[in-house]
């Protein structure tokens, strides 16, 4: 048993943010309760088994969709104890990991060891995703059956845009039969080949390879006509520009199963902060306007965007340090997310309930996941935070075995205080 007190419990279902106290037992959460509650019941409320929360924010785990573990191929990148390290620090309590490893998680021995190995090497839960088709190549299914059965919650081939439309059709079909989710990575493939940045001014003052926003929108009508012909479970997994919102309304009214998510660097920076060719600002798809990001804002806050993400994809020192053309795309985000996302809050751009529907209760019902909520019978995956603490991000200090973090040097609100999961800490400040 565990009594969290004096803090203010974001819940993200009702939408509401009030000064209570958390009673955990048996990993799950209890009952909550009031601020005024009598804590001299030492029989029910044992001394040593309270914690004092300081009146600080207590909200659900964050739920990080698309977190790449480089286990076994690139453990120099990330390993499953690395990345859970950073996971608990950023009040990550549960990854869904990405099937774009190496080899690729596309066969049920692939998937078991990475629930394997990150049950033992892990403090945080782990959801994997299989990839769509075999080696993520794009032309021939996986085994779509077993795969789930084995336990994975979705179907993806990542960033790899499978360009054969017949093969993805028939992927489709199958997982409609299934009950299976299918994340897409909304991009036109030709045009958006080798491109470094959005197209525009400043990718032309730059010099710079670079894509027109559109092939987003291209890539996700496609998407959205097949799951109009198929009527599968579709999720998108980062939109970045304004220009593919009006489609991703339409299927919505249009009453199909869609939901679509956006990375915390499309959130909160722009083109600019690449600066002068600042390798760590490059990512995928690349950073766009000021005027999409902003667009991206209103539709978190209206809920158009479902879910928010990290993202987290860890490079090394030797593929950032080249010239921007040729540098890896990726960012790492699992410590930087929370304190990231906390700027859109302290701007007075979206409030925390809204903030932790994205992306704690959001994810967690879209994969089927028993987490996000704050009421008794959910899990006691909770994060404790100082929404007001201030601190310059050093990358050095990141538990990540990769430190391609854009946040470097940059000044930060919000510090993860404590993270439990299933009602234990796996994280203390």
């Amino acid at each position: 048993m565990l009594l969290l007190t004096n803090a203010i419990l974001i819940d993200p279902e009702r939408g509401t943010e009030e000064h209570g106290s958390v009673l955990i037992k048996d990993g799950r959460i209890n009952e909550i309760l009031p601020q005024d509650i009598d804590l001299s019941d030492k029989k029910r409320f044992p001394a040593g088994n309270l914690v004092d929360c300081g009146g600080k924010y207590l909200a659900p785990g964050i739920v990080d969709i698309g977190v790449k573990v480089c286990e076994p191929g690139e453990r120099h990148k990330e390993s499953f104890r690395t990345a859970g390290q950073a996971a608990a620090a950023g009040g990550v309590t549960t990854m869904v990991t990405r099937p774009d490893t190496i080899p690729t998680v596309d066969t049920p021995e692939t998937l078991e060891f990475a629930k394997r190995r990150g049950a033992e090497m892990t403090d945080v839960r782990i959801a994997p995703m299989a990839s769509l088709t075999k080696a993520r190549a794009g032309r021939e299914m996986v085994e779509m059956g077993f795969l789930r059965d084995a336990g994975a919650v979705a179907f993806s081939d990542g960033d790899n845009v499978v360009t054969d439309t017949k093969v993805l059709s028939r992927a489709m079909v199958y997982a409609r039969s299934l009950g299976a989710l299918v994340m897409g990575h909304p991009q036109e493939p030709v045009l958006s080949d080798g491109a470094a940045v959005t197209s525009g001014k400043f990718a032309s003052l730059r010099g710079l390879p670079s894509v027109s926003p559109l092939a987003e929108r291209m890539g996700l009508e496609r998407d959205l006509a097949l799951v109009e012909a198929t009527k599968v479970r579709y999720h998108a997994d980062q939109i970045s520009s304004a220009a593919a919102l009006p489609a991703l309304s339409r299927a919505k009214e249009a009453g199909h199963d869609v939901t679509a998510g956006v990375s915390i660097h499309h959130l909160t920076l722009n083109e600019l902060d690449v600066g002068d060719y600042r390798t760590f600002f490059k990512v995928k798809p690349p950073l766009r306007s000021e005027d999409d990001r902003v667009a991206m804002v209103e539709a978190v806050a209206s809920g158009l965007i479902d879910i928010i993400c990290s993202m987290h994809t860890p490079q090394d020192e030797e593929s950032k340090r080249l010239p921007y053309e040729q540098a890896a795309s990726g960012a790492v985000g699992l410590e930087t997310l929370l304190p990231a996302v906390l700027r859109l809050y302290h701007s007075g751009q979206l409030d925390l309930p809204t903030l932790f529907r994205a992306m704690s209760l959001n994810p967690a019902k879209r994969l089927g996941l028993d987490g996000g909520r704050m009421e008794a019978g959910a899990p006691a995956d909770l994060v404790l935070f100082d929404a007001g603490a201030p601190f310059v991000m050093d990358r050095e200090t990141l538990k990540s075995k990769s430190k391609n973090t854009p946040f470097d040097g940059q000044r930060m609100q919000g510090r993860v205080l404590r993270t439990y999961v299933a009602g234990h800490e796996v994280y203390a400040r």
